[in-house]
């Protein structure tokens, strides 16, 4: 063949296999990137911020098949579903999924697992906040709300829906404002109703809009109906939640501010601004000692920027008692006015108590405990009889406290038969002549506001 005639046929091939190798056209790369939509990209962001909750309670319904007529206690499974509030492992999920468990256990998107505990409840909202400790910081979605939900909006629910960890379902508002009863003993006000499906282990699980802003905890489905499921308002987890993780709540301390939530959405699709106010100052209390004003716009407590209550009452998380804790205000109409303001939290009967030396019997060494003392305000809710005790601000891993199942927020009533009110009286036990005879020694606290007890064998 001549040599022209074959150089040109291999042009020709090349041409061919350049044809079969072009980009795609334009039209078709277009339909390609709609797969990825907005709903897609939502669910990636916050999906993180959702925790998968697994508890054991017992149960006495089997009947012993040995002794008729009696009931045998059998352990039952529960499931639910967690909203991330803070990195350091502070949860909101349903006050139905943690109560009357026995133990708590979440699991993170990417499979840690992680014992949780339950820090407060509020059974007549529903609601509980429960804490684990990741081994990384945990991503926390921003809170929307539900003030300006329209019908027929599209939103998205993720949960661990009968045991299915991070089912991702989408649906529309049907109604909002809507008050439900259950039975003669639940009863909810002014939920949002959703077509979304929702199923078992759902409960305590996010209400996503469009823009990955939570906008409601799903907490109930209407039996025998088709999509018809509920959530309570983010607005109103807000209030509780911040109620529950304050200092008052857990330690007796009161701070003196009433404050409000607040926010504005400067255009239908953008994102919803928050901000916090100083509805009132109660005189004669560690606010009204530090400053505070009405009107205050509270910005940041410490390094965290605040935008919710939430955010004010976890900034006071860890604070030593008797600290003094930076508050930035901004007042006035003036933008560019702002005030530093040292609040310091404590009360006459509040002290703090550190470890004691590592020489000798003492607590630090024994039992691992560090100890915060609290007076018969904080304890007197479960038996007007008690006198006070040790809130647990921290209990060493591995140490004979952790191994007798004690933990951080216990507050720990007594030891054998003798109250702890200090850590004293602690030490009294603990150097008793007879405590070898102490078999079991016992240790009585509180948890969730319920009496426990364990035994515990000092180190």
């Amino acid at each position: 063949m001549h040599l022209a005639t074959l150089l040109r046929r291999q042009a020709r091939a090349l041409l061919v296999l350049g044809a079969l190798a072009a980009p795609l056209p334009a039209f078709a790369q277009e339909k390609a990137s709609q797969r990825r939509d907005e709903l897609v990209a939502v669910v990636d962001r916050v999906k993180a911020s959702v925790v998968n909750i697994h508890s054991e309670r017992m149960s006495s319904t089997a009947e012993d098949p040995f002794r008729p007529g009696t009931m045998q206690p059998q352990r039952v499974n529960g499931m639910g579903t967690g909203i991330v509030l803070d990195p350091r492992g502070y949860i909101v999920t349903n006050y139905h999924v943690v109560d009357d468990v026995q133990s708590l256990r979440c699991r993170l998107v990417d499979g840690t697992s992680c014992p949780a505990r339950v820090i407060a409840v509020d059974k007549e909202s529903d609601l509980a906040v429960i804490k684990i400790e990741p081994p990384r910081p945990l991503p926390v979605s921003p809170l929307g709300t539900a003030s300006d939900l329209m019908l027929a909006e599209r939103v998205i629910a993720i949960g661990n829906a009968y045991g299915y960890e991070g089912t991702v379902t989408l649906g529309n508002v049907s109604a909002l404002k809507r008050d439900v009863t259950l039975n003669k003993e639940v009863s909810y006000k002014s939920l949002i109703q959703t077509q979304t499906p929702i199923n078992p282990g759902n409960s305590g699980g996010p209400l996503f809009n469009k823009l990955g802003e939570v906008v409601g905890v799903n907490v109930a489905i209407r039996a025998g109906a088709q999509n018809i499921a509920f959530a309570i308002p983010v607005d109103t987890m807000i209030a509780k939640a911040a109620e529950m993780l304050s200092l008052k709540r857990r330690l007796g301390l009161r701070h003196g501010l009433a404050l409000a939530d607040l926010c504005e959405r400067p255009g239908e699709d953008a994102s919803l601004r928050r901000w916090v106010r100083v509805a009132r100052v109660e005189p004669g209390t560690p606010a009204f000692d530090a400053g505070f004003k009405s009107g205050d716009i509270v910005e940041a407590v410490g390094e965290l920027p605040v935008a919710t209550t939430i955010d004010f009452e976890r900034g006071l998380i860890d604070r030593p008692v008797n600290a003094a804790i930076a508050v930035r205000v901004r007042r006035g109409d003036t933008p560019g006015e702002t005030a530093e303001l040292k609040l310091t939290l404590g009360t006459p009967g509040v002290t703090v108590t550190a470890f004691a030396p590592v020489t000798g019997d003492g607590v630090q060494r024994r039992l691992g405990l560090r100890t915060v003392a609290v007076g018969p305000d904080v304890v007197a809710r479960v038996n007007k009889e008690l006198r006070g005790g040790l809130y647990l601000d921290e209990v060493a891993p591995g140490s004979s406290g952790a191994r007798a199942g004690l933990a951080k927020g216990d507050i720990l009533l007594g030891l054998h038969q003798w109250e702890s009110l200090s850590l004293d009286n602690v030490l009294f036990v603990l150097n008793h002549k007879d405590l070898a005879t102490f078999h079991p020694l016992k240790a009585y606290y509180l948890r969730d506001g319920k009496l426990r007890d364990t035994v515990v064998t000092p180190d």
